[in-house]
């Protein structure tokens, strides 16, 4: 009989060495959020130097220099934060949930949920402001979410990836001729909408910023909460049952987790294009797969990809700025593109 050879151990120390590597890596995030910040405090139309900016949020200090950190980056940075790493983490949960390497936020058609939302409270209901678009664009992300998932969760199988894409795909379909259809009849909404739809932290209050940080907080708990479940569905549905994993259950949190994460991110600053989709692929090689690990590193290098663009869209054409938005396609798709050409992208 021939003797079977035993599966190979791994090296001693090995799971210390990955958990020391990944630990660097998120605090070398963490160092780059710092910078980041700086930076968006710091660089604009007006540069103030670090010296200022310390001065302006620490030691009381006065002068236009102070009011300009104080009142309008500040709340500007925080929102950033807030949204990139909401948007960071939900696209992260939705390549997971999807088992699809190109999953991003609109794929469930929680964006344009948010738009149709927006578009009919400008046109219907004389919503004509920041803080008045929150949550008239949070409750369309909502809405959307539980809808495209109620619809594929009919039928034989339940809400499996494929079913998913597609009812994502469908009402995405619907609510964007929703949209055209209102912006065709009504020249007014369409002037006011345009800045919402482009994705923008221009002008963004501390307002904003305190009306969504509930749904933050209780979209992270819910991704988190799922993080086990989708590492095992991973490995497919079959195995993922054989572990014990209620599948049902990991996609209905890990669902309405990704929906209020992406609701917080385009209802503060409107459709972000590159982040969801791209930030889960920059993460995975420094982290791995796993979502204990892969999570909090997306909402990191969310952050800093938003931030630094917005950065980079105040200076690139003085006095006038170019929309975060717009900034994150410009820096984000020929990185990715690259990327993917270097090294092949893994979901």
């Amino acid at each position: 009989m021939t003797a079977v050879a035993p599966p190979l151990a791994r090296p001693p120390g090995a799971g210390t060495a990955a958990a020391a590597r990944r630990l660097g890596w998120v605090v070398a995030a963490v160092a780059a959020v710092g910078a980041a910040v700086l930076l968006s405090l710091a660089v604009g139309s007006r540069p103030v130097a670090p010296a200022e900016v310390w001065r302006a949020l620490f030691l009381g200090g006065e002068g236009p220099d102070a009011e300009v950190v104080r009142d309008l980056r500040l709340p500007r940075t925080l929102i950033g934060l807030m949204v990139g790493a909401a948007l960071g983490m939900a696209g992260a949960v939705m390549q997971g949930l999807t088992r699809n390497p190109i999953a991003e936020p609109g794929i469930l058609g929680v964006s344009q949920g948010a738009s149709v939302a927006v578009v009919l409270a400008i046109a219907y209901a004389g919503a004509h402001s920041l803080g008045a678009y929150v949550w008239f664009a949070f409750a369309g992300a909502g809405a959307a979410g539980v809808g495209v998932y109620a619809i594929a969760a009919r039928g034989r199988g339940g809400a499996t990836p494929v079913k998913l894409a597609l009812s994502g795909a469908a009402i995405n379909a619907l609510l964007a001729s929703v949209t055209a259809g209102v912006l065709t009849t009504r020249a007014a909404t369409l002037d006011e909408f345009r800045f919402w739809q482009i994705g923008s932290l221009t002008g963004r209050e501390a307002e904003v910023a305190g009306q969504i940080w509930p749904f933050l907080v209780v979209g992270t708990v819910l991704v988190l909460a799922a993080a086990r479940g989708l590492d095992a569905l991973a490995l497919g549905e079959d195995v993922a049952r054989g572990l014990g994993q209620n599948v049902a259950a990991v996609r209905v949190t890990g669902g309405l987790g990704a929906t209020a994460l992406t609701g917080t991110g385009v209802a503060a600053a409107g459709p972000i294009a590159f982040v969801g989709l791209a930030v889960p692929h920059l993460a995975r090689p420094l982290v791995g797969g796993g979502h204990r690990w892969l999570l909090p590193m997306s909402a990191l290098l969310g952050a800093v990809i938003l931030l630094v663009a917005d950065v980079a869209g105040r200076i690139l054409f003085p006095p006038s700025e170019v929309p975060a938005g717009v900034m994150t396609a410009l820096i984000g798709v020929p990185f990715l593109v690259a990327l993917v050409r270097r090294s092949g992208v893994r979901s």
